[in-house]
């Protein structure tokens, strides 16, 4: 993915970077009501953050380290799928819309999502696909049949405290808020 043609691009040309990166995704129960994930760079440097609802309110924000934010995820309420919709900046309005994340069964076998662009409104075929599996919180992310990004879920004795983390590996030119979304998105998907 050399060329800026090839680039996916999902929420802005900052997060698309020439060379693979690497992310360590810390995510804690802070209450009862509360999650919050924090994005760590290869030197240890907070990134990103994303906080939100557990039980009641299935709304996530990611931000920068400024504060500001860079995509909301949003919990379709009555959904067969498990549907969300992710939007630029902390909007709901159709016009920020990005895309929609669903399950690819009603039945699943495996935890596998089907990604929508906004501008795929007949959702004919999906334009990402996320391969993962029930037994495991590791998963793959394609673009057709290319891999764009691996996430692998590290087991520790702070996962049974509400602690856990993911080793997410986003190869170049990829829009690496969009992937570091769908690991909250997949891990929510998976804990239903």
């Amino acid at each position: 993915m050399e060329s800026d043609e090839q680039a996916i691009k999902i929420t802005g040309d900052q997060f698309c970077i020439p060379y693979i990166l690497h992310f360590d995704v810390r995510r804690k129960v802070e209450s009862f009501s509360n999650a919050h994930y924090d994005v760590y760079d290869v030197n240890g440097n907070v990134i990103l953050q994303i906080d939100g609802g557990v039980w009641t309110s299935k709304k996530r924000v990611m931000k920068d380290p400024s504060g500001s934010p860079v995509i909301t995820l949003r919990k379709k309420a009555l959904s067969w799928k498990n549907k969300w919709q992710m939007y630029e900046g902390e909007s709901s309005e159709q016009n920020h819309l990005l895309c929609s994340v669903q399950q690819s069964d009603v039945l699943p076998i495996k935890n596998n999502l089907d990604i929508y662009l906004a501008s795929n409104y007949k959702e004919d075929k999906p334009d990402f696909h996320v391969t993962g599996s029930l037994a495991s919180l590791s998963f793959r992310v394609w673009k057709d049949n290319l891999i764009i990004a691996e996430v692998k879920h590290s087991y520790t004795w702070g996962s049974c405290k509400g602690k856990e983390s993911f080793k997410v590996k986003v190869y170049p030119e990829v829009d690496y808020a969009f992937i570091l979304a769908l690991v909250v998105i997949m891990h929510d998907t998976d804990n239903v």
